[in-house]
């Protein structure tokens, strides 16, 4: 299939996914308000932009993003890029995958950063806190968790481990920080972590699981090459709470320290 037709056939499917949320969004206004449309003619424009605008999208994941990632995990991943093409790998130590973990590191923050659903948050945050939460500082906490996780996912498929230990240890490390952390951050942080699941971060990790799980020894990509989304969910909670918690504590630090002086 052509590019315009390929283009074309998802344009036709987006417009039909989004429209029964205009007429949900119109029945409401028309008949439960019973007020007219503000601004109809901006909301028609705006509503063209963002059909065509999914649809670029959505095709730009098609073309590059998963290939991307997909390729990129396998090339890293490869036996032969490993230990050499004169050798036949068939298991081999987790240690032997440094460059995937960094990999996976990498893109996990660099996605995170890039996340529009994330800008969007870190700037009502900074805006309702009155600039107590920076929008830097909460990117770049949200990134280093997506980061993390990332990578103790991708050590997660290279090992074989069961992911339901990982998850499990991350959730009980997030409810005990619960009763710990400062009550005002508790949730931006919960939200932290949905947010980083979106638009630019779900499809080249989704890729990545997949290509690495089809070139590791001894790995199914149906069992083994999901699962990274849940590590980019939970370890952004433990690090915004993390990071809240110390700024508390040198916060209280210093004004002890005032008091002694």
């Amino acid at each position: 299939m052509t590019f315009y037709g390929n283009f074309t056939s998802i344009l036709l499917s987006t417009l039909r996914d989004v429209t029964p949320i205009l007429i949900l969004i119109v029945c409401f206004q028309l008949l439960v308000l019973r007020q007219p449309i503000p601004h109809l003619r901006r909301l028609i424009v705006g509503g063209v932009y963002v059909v065509i605008g999914l649809a670029l999208f959505l095709v730009g994941l098609e073309k590059a993003l998963f290939p991307l990632g997909k390729t990129m995990a396998a090339q890293l991943s490869d036996p032969a890029f490993i230990a050499g093409s004169a050798v036949n790998l068939t298991e081999a130590e987790w240690t032997d995958y440094g460059w995937i973990l960094l990999f996976a590191a990498m893109i996990g923050f660099s996605t995170t950063i890039a996340e529009p659903s994330l800008i969007a948050v870190a700037i009502k945050a900074n805006e309702v806190s009155a600039g107590t939460i920076g929008r830097w500082g909460l990117r770049i906490t949200v990134a280093i968790g997506v980061a993390f996780g990332i990578s103790l996912g991708t050590f997660r498929i290279i090992t074989g481990t069961p992911l339901y230990l990982y998850i499990l240890a991350g959730y009980v490390i997030v409810i005990i920080q619960t009763f710990f952390a400062p009550k005002k951050i508790i949730p931006l942080a919960y939200d932290s972590g949905g947010v980083t699941t979106s638009t630019v971060t779900v499809p080249l990790v989704a890729a990545l699981g997949l290509g690495l799980s089809s070139t590791v020894p001894a790995r199914n990509p149906a069992l083994d090459g999901f699962g990274l989304i849940a590590f980019a969910s939970v370890f952004p909670i433990m690090t915004v709470m993390a990071y809240a918690q110390i700024v508390q504590w040198r916060t209280t630090r210093r004004r002890d320290a005032a008091k002694e002086d």
